[in-house]
Parts: C-alpha cells; structure tokens; sequence
C-alpha cells in the first residue's frame, strides 16, 4: 500500500450491518451507542466501515481506541478518517495495525494527537 492513499473500505448501513453480524436492529445500535462500532452520516444514513468487522463481530480493538481518539478530542468522522489514513509513525494505517494486534502501538500514537 502507497505511503498516502487511505485504505479502501465498503461502508454498510444499520439494516446490511444487521444482516452482516446477524443481530437485531437494537443489538447493532447498542454496538454503535456502547462505541464498540463507530459510523458517519456524511453521507447521508448511519453508515459503519466494514473494515471495523472481523468476522462478523466488531473489531475487539476498536472501542478503547475509539475513546482514546474521542479523549484526544476527534469527532467520529475524525476518527474514522485517522484510523484509514496512512500513519508514517506505525508505518500503516493505523486500522490495519488494529487488525494486525497491534493496539498498544495505535493508542500510543492516538494519545500524543490531543
């Protein structure tokens, strides 16, 4: 992956993401009201990125660092774009860092952004 371009991602709406970890409708907006998900509505409905899905659940890593982010004063929409925006000081994107097990690492960074 080049050193700028963000990472492409599929987003999902609330009724695909019902359908893509096969819970009901109040299950998925209390992942996203408990922040174990995040969505932007930038264009138009709720929309949560499918790279936040690992295997049909919620990437475990996502929500502390989602905090952390919030904490450093980031938005949601901020967040998202941080976390597919390549980060030269992990050496990737700070979400494929997640997926790779690599929490420390990301919130380290995350909290130096405040």
């Amino acid at each position: 992956m080049s050193g700028s371009e963000p990472l492409p991602t599929a987003w999902l709406t609330l009724p695909e993401l019902v359908e893509e970890i096969g819970e009901p409708l109040g299950r998925v907006r209390r992942l996203i009201d408990d922040s174990h998900l995040i969505g932007s509505r930038r264009d138009g409905p709720l929309k949560v990125p499918a790279a936040f899905l690992v295997d049909g659940h919620p990437l475990s890593s996502l929500r502390g660092t989602v905090f952390v982010l919030r904490d450093a004063g980031f938005t949601d929409d901020e967040a998202i774009d941080w976390l597919f925006a390549p980060e030269e000081s992990i050496g990737m994107a700070p979400l494929e860092a997640l997926r790779a097990g690599r929490k420390s690492e990301v919130r380290r960074v995350a909290q130096t952004l405040g």
